[in-house]
């Protein structure tokens, strides 16, 4: 795992074993995840959408604490994958990083409580799962628009994007700002070191 240019987000470059039978690949390793992030992934919720070519989903957040941590990866076709820096106070905010991930390299994507998630498909079906933290609780998610243009995320737009109804609606970054719906990069940080402060003890624990 390699750390991404946002705090608090890594890429698993997963290596892909291939035979005449077909391919396997370990696409989550936790010792290799918690001497990259210095913590344990809690799974509480896993997902899968599956998505038409030029459909953009995000950008996606939860409230911290609890937040929601989401390991990423595409199983089926590909996706630019973005994490975007929505936290007050980060010497990043309103920065992105994307990745691409798709069913060949089946790259994956960690981004910690408190980020911006959204993705784009590039291929008809595309199809993503992910592991998250916490379970889908509607009254603590939250979005800022994909296409905001203060956030400018570099879409691969060779037709115009498919939102939902929801997304379309959504908040620029400077509206979720001011409104006070922004996560703070100081509680997001705390929020990690008690997670990693608690998975310490688990581990001395089961030692």
């Amino acid at each position: 795992m390699r750390p991404l240019s946002i705090d608090g987000a890594w890429v698993h470059e997963t290596r892909v074993f291939a035979d005449h039978r077909g391919s396997f690949v370990e696409w989550f390793d936790g010792d290799a995840f918690h001497e990259a992030v210095g913590a344990d992934l809690r799974l509480a919720q896993a997902n899968c959408s599956v998505s038409r070519r030029g459909v953009v989903r995000g950008v996606h957040y939860a409230d911290v604490p609890p937040g929601q941590a989401k390991y990423v990866t595409c199983v089926r076709g590909a996706v630019l994958d973005v994490v975007a820096d929505i936290r007050t106070g980060s010497p990043t905010f309103g920065q992105w990083d994307a990745v691409r991930l798709d069913d060949g390299t089946h790259r994956c994507v960690f981004l910690s409580e408190g980020l911006g998630h959204a993705f784009m498909a590039l291929t008809a079906e595309s199809t993503v799962v992910y592991l998250c933290s916490e379970g889908y609780a509607p009254r603590r998610e939250h979005g800022i628009h994909p296409l905001d243009a203060s956030l400018g995320i570099e879409w691969p737009v060779d037709r115009p994007p498919l939102l939902s109804d929801k997304d379309a609606a959504a908040p620029t970054l400077i509206e979720a700002e001011r409104g006070g719906l922004l996560p703070a990069y100081a509680a997001c940080r705390a929020h990690r070191l008690r997670s990693a402060s608690r998975s310490s003890g688990n581990a001395s624990t089961r030692a």
